[in-house]
């Protein structure tokens, strides 16, 4: 956590040399970013963890539209029964999803919008976690510094939580994203989904600081949760992330 804060600090010194927006959007056509970071230990404590995502936008005249896939993996080295040093899986979890969003013509930010998503989470309270959803999206405040975006809507969700328990039903899903502008070249990000079914709420949050390192590169330190209400016995209600990765937006 030390080495966390004096990175971001050393990128947030850094980013106010710059002049260039945080955000740049392409008004029609695609605006991409890859974000990758790796933590590798070795000595008395020996692993490796990875986490990865590339999130993809278009903008078009009527449509506005995101693709994101997320990775993150952790290895470490263990002692079996045996007595044997062997690496073991830790940590596997892929997400993807798809968001397809129109744009309504008497609404300057309004949207009404269709998302899917699914995520596959070998050692999660849910092993594989699916939804469905439609809804209304809009930006409710805007000001030099701050945006604050919400989105509310119905949905379906599929989740398994063992080859033989598998649960679905109906869901409503809420969600917020607040920006706010440090500075040319740093913005920190709060972004909350919650999605309530008949006998769980799941809900994934991220706070975020972003530093810009050059017109193409910026330094990102994250803190992620996911929870959910409704567990197995033997799994606990929330899972967290802290991580600083490097972004490649193009």
């Amino acid at each position: 956590m030390k080495s966390l804060l004096i990175l971001s600090a050393l990128a947030l010194a850094h980013g106010y040399a710059a002049a260039d927006s945080m955000d740049p959007v392409n008004a029609h056509g695609w605006n991409t970013s890859a974000e990758l970071g790796a933590i590798s230990t070795s000595g008395n404590t020996v692993g490796t963890s990875v986490t990865g995502k590339i999130d993809a936008r278009q903008e078009m005249h009527n449509w506005s539209n995101e693709y994101i896939l997320s990775g993150y993996f952790k290895d470490e080295q263990v002692t079996n029964d045996e007595g044997q040093q062997v690496r073991e899986r830790s940590a596997q979890r892929y997400a993807a999803s798809a968001k397809a969003a129109y744009k309504l013509l008497h609404d300057e930010h309004g949207k009404l919008y269709a998302l899917a998503t699914h995520v596959d989470d070998k050692f999660g309270a849910y092993t594989r976690y699916s939804t469905i959803g439609v809804g209304y999206g809009t930006q409710i405040y805007q000001s030099d510094t701050h945006t604050l975006d919400v989105e509310v809507g119905p949905g379906y969700f599929r989740g398994v939580r063992s080859p033989t328990e598998t649960e679905n039903g109906p869901t409503v899903r809420g969600a917020a994203l607040l920006k706010w502008k440090l500075s040319d070249s740093a913005q920190f990000s709060q972004n909350v989904i919650v999605e309530r079914g008949t006998d769980n709420i799941h809900s994934m949050a991220e706070t975020a600081l972003r530093t810009k390192i050059n017109s193409t590169m910026q330094m990102k330190a994250a803190f992620n949760i996911r929870s959910d209400t409704n567990v197995p016995a033997d799994k606990k209600n929330t899972d967290t992330q802290t991580s600083v990765t490097l972004v490649y937006s193009f």
